[in-house]
């Protein structure tokens, strides 16, 4: 381990070299980050690991360092590293074996994990001869960070391995934490539908029956068998249809729904909403925060909860386009299904095939696409109001919450009962105003069924008969079992999603 003053400093001045791909003299992140991937991986891979480094080499910390600064931090450090080098090395032979890296983890009373520790060792072991000599240990600790925090050069490596290369309790390497944030949002988000829209599934079949149903009265059924008999029934059917059309269209769609089936009505086509929600509302989740990464890096910072409001809203709109593309046959089909259901002595999966079948028949692809661009006009300013207004008063409450305690941002927990909350303002905000877009592109879905006899060339047709039919108003009929059903539906959704990126340790 004993080299002369002047081959210690060719050795530096090589390895900074090396570094140096662009031949500048200095070194910034943006270099580091290049050659370490290049070539000595595996070593700090993220940015935030980098600029760490680069703040402990620099003495002027101004975000890059000289070779001078280099050789300030190399010389510095060596020799702690040789020292904990020596200390390691129980037998005095110039190199570490299995047992003396877990003696010594044991002694500094970090995990004993066999399995962990092999893959630390099989890490530095580079030329896998089974030992580490003290190059490998070099080569390795010079750019673990060793601040104060980390007196010990064997405890820092090890945390560093543990935290920065994304080792698991299992002792198996993960892809990578930013490619396990990805996953884990997609399948929050997918369970956090799922379950919100099994949970209000009534009111979204009440909300689809009032819409399709423009203009027409409600059907009773009345039968005369002859006799006194069957004129009092015809009689009380009469009379029950009389106090039906009194009462007002949400009770009469109500007691029309459970005519047909008592309670299992209002779950119609829930089936088809499960498959549906679970891609839909992970594609939404997981393209939110995906865009709002983009945005982050676009507008130069660490956090996604630091970029604008503009670029959270914006994000929010985009989660909502790709997700109204990714599900958008499913969802003519559904709408389509409840349209038909009241009228056909068809069940399950019976109607559905039945009812795929028809649209095929009618129009092809192009049939379960109807009112597409409307949906999407529709879908991103509400998806953009729902997720951007909710990010938005998370935002602000954990800023006041992390004031008011003086603790850091990232500390703060947002209770559930705040986070319902949250959730049901932002989507009620979301859905008031896109309403009217919403109901018209439901009725070019459901066109041509039992329930929405109506047919129309566009959205410009679809608008001038609704508006024909039942008057401006008309533009916002459903609106009440809507909002009955986006508060409590967006407040779980977003209830299951917050604590699932919680139990999965998502950032």
């Amino acid at each position: 381990m004993t080299v002369s003053p002047e081959e210690r400093e060719r050795c530096i001045e090589r390895l900074f070299r090396t570094l140096d791909n662009s031949q500048s003299g200095t070194l910034d992140t943006d270099a580091l980050l290049e050659a370490f991937r290049e070539q000595y991986n595996p070593l700090p891979s993220s940015e935030e690991s980098i600029d760490a480094l680069v703040s402990e080499i620099s003495s002027q910390k101004n975000g890059y360092f000289s070779y001078d600064e280099f050789k300030e931090y190399i010389t510095n450090i060596e020799d702690r590293i040789a020292l904990s080098f020596k200390t390691l090395d129980q037998n005095n032979d110039g190199k570490l074996d299995f047992n003396e890296i877990r003696d010594g983890l044991v002694a500094l009373g970090m995990d004993a994990n066999d399995e962990r520790i092999e893959l630390f060792f099989n890490l530095l072991d580079t030329d896998t001869d089974g030992y580490i000599s003290y190059d490998e240990w070099l080569r390795f600790l010079l750019f673990v960070p060793l601040d104060t925090s980390y007196d010990i050069p064997l405890r820092a490596a090890y945390e560093f391995f543990i935290d920065e290369l994304d080792l698991s309790a299992e002792g198996d390497f993960f892809v990578s934490s930013e490619t396990l944030n990805g996953i884990g949002y997609f399948l929050a988000g997918g369970l956090a539908g799922v379950i919100s829209r099994t949970c209000t599934a009534p009111f979204d079949r009440l909300k689809v029956y009032l819409i399709a149903s423009s203009g027409q009265p409600l059907q009773t059924t009345t039968t005369s068998t002859g006799g006194s008999i069957g004129k009092t029934v015809t009689k009380e059917a009469i009379s029950s249809a009389s106090k039906s059309r009194e009462a007002g269209p949400l009770v009469r769609a109500f007691k029309h729904l459970w005519s047909q089936g008592g309670i299992r009505a209002f779950f119609v086509g829930n089936g088809l909403n499960v498959i549906k929600v679970f891609p839909e509302s992970a594609m939404k989740f997981g393209s939110f925060e995906a865009a709002k990464r983009f945005f982050a890096q676009i507008e130069g910072v660490e956090d996604t909860s630091e970029i604008s409001r503009l670029s959270t809203f914006i994000s929010g709109g985009l989660g909502g386009v790709v997700a109204q593309f990714t599900v958008y046959p499913i969802d003519t089909l559904k709408f389509r299904i409840q349209c038909e259901a009241q009228f056909s002595n068809l069940r399950g999966n019976q109607l559905l095939f039945e009812t795929a079948s028809q649209m095929w028949n009618t129009g092809g692809i192009r049939m379960f696409y109807r009112g597409l661009l409307v949906g999407v006009c529709g879908i991103f300013p509400f998806a953009a109001l729902d997720l951007g207004t909710f990010a938005a008063m998370k935002r602000a409450l954990i800023a006041r919450e992390a004031k008011k305690l003086g603790v850091d941002p990232t500390d703060v927990r947002l209770g559930n009962l705040t986070v319902l909350t949250m959730g049901a303002a932002s989507g009620c905000v979301g859905a008031s105003v896109v309403y009217p877009i919403n109901l018209l592109r439901t009725r070019l879905q459901a066109q041509g069924t039992h329930a929405h006899p109506y047919k129309y060339t566009g959205i410009v047709d679809v608008y001038r008969k609704t508006v024909a039919r039942d008057g401006y108003r008309g533009l916002w009929r459903g609106l009440a079992p809507n909002l009955a059903k986006v508060a409590p539906a967006v407040s779980i959704s977003y209830l299951v999603y917050e604590n699932t990126k919680t139990l999965l340790g998502l950032v």
